[in-house]
C-alpha cells in the first residue's frame, strides 16, 4: 500500500522525542495548522500531524491552557477548530489600521433575508418571498454568497427542481456560532424586532 505525501515527508511518530517532548512537539503542530488556516480545521486533518492513536482532543485542551493569557485563542467553529483573537481586543484591532477582516458590511434587509435563511434553510427565493411578501433580488443572494456566508444547498423537489440557499461555515465563523443550534431562538429576535421585518 502506497503511503501518501504526507507520510513520506513528516514523521508523525516522532519516536525518538522523550515523550513529553513528543507531545509539545505535536500541540505545536496543531497550532501551525490552525494558524495557517482561515477556516475551521476538522479534527481529522488535524490528525494527519500527530501520531497514530494520539488524542487530538486531548492535545486542543492542552493547547488551550498553554494559550491562556495570550491574545488568540482556540476555538470550536463549525466541525472544526480555529485560532482567533479574543473578542477583548476587537476594538484595538480595527484601531490600528482596520485590519479586522470580518466586516460584513451588510444592509439591515440583507441581514434580515440572511437570517430568514439561516432559520429556514433549505430555502428557495419563492420561499424567501414568501416570507417577506416580496421578490427577493439575485443582487441580494450574490452579495451574501459573495462574502461565503450562504451556498447552495439541496435542489428543491418542488417543480422546476429550484436550488436552495443554506448558511456555510463561514457564516458561522463570522458569528461566533459553533452550530446552527447556538443561533438565538426566533421568539426572542422577533420580541427584539430583529425578525420583525419578515413580516412572520
Amino acid at each position: 500500500m502506497a503511503k501518501d505525501h504526507t507520510d513520506q515527508t513528516l514523521d508523525r511518530e516522532l519516536d525518538d522525542l522523550p515523550a513529553e517532548l513528543r507531545w509539545r512537539e505535536w500541540m505545536r503542530r496543531i497550532e501551525a495548522v490552525l494558524f495557517a488556516s482561515a477556516s475551521p480545521v476538522p479534527c481529522e486533518d488535524l490528525g494527519r500531524v500527530v501520531g497514530q492513536g494520539a488524542s487530538v482532543d486531548l492535545l486542543i485542551e492542552d493547547l488551550i491552557a498553554d494559550l491562556e493569557g495570550r491574545s488568540f485563542e482556540v476555538a470550536r467553529v463549525a466541525d472544526g477548530w480555529m485560532l482567533r483573537t479574543r473578542p477583548v481586543y476587537a476594538a484595538a484591532i480595527r484601531a490600528a489600521a482596520d485590519v479586522g477582516g470580518q466586516d460584513l458590511d451588510l444592509r439591515e434587509y440583507d441581514i434580515a433575508v440572511l437570517a430568514a435563511i439561516a432559520y429556514h434553510q433549505p430555502i428557495t427565493r419563492d420561499g424567501l418571498r414568501d416570507i417577506f411578501g416580496k421578490e427577493i433580488s439575485r443582487d441580494l443572494i450574490g452579495r451574501l454568497h459573495a462574502r461565503g456566508l450562504i451556498g447552495t444547498g439541496p435542489r428543491s423537489p418542488r417543480r422546476g427542481a429550484p436550488y436552495t440557499y443554506v448558511t456555510t461555515d463561514q457564516f458561522l465563523v463570522a458569528f461566533d456560532l459553533e452550530s446552527l443550534q447556538e443561533l438565538p431562538d426566533r421568539e426572542q429576535l422577533e420580541d427584539a424586532g430583529v425578525l420583525s421585518e419578515t413580516g412572520t
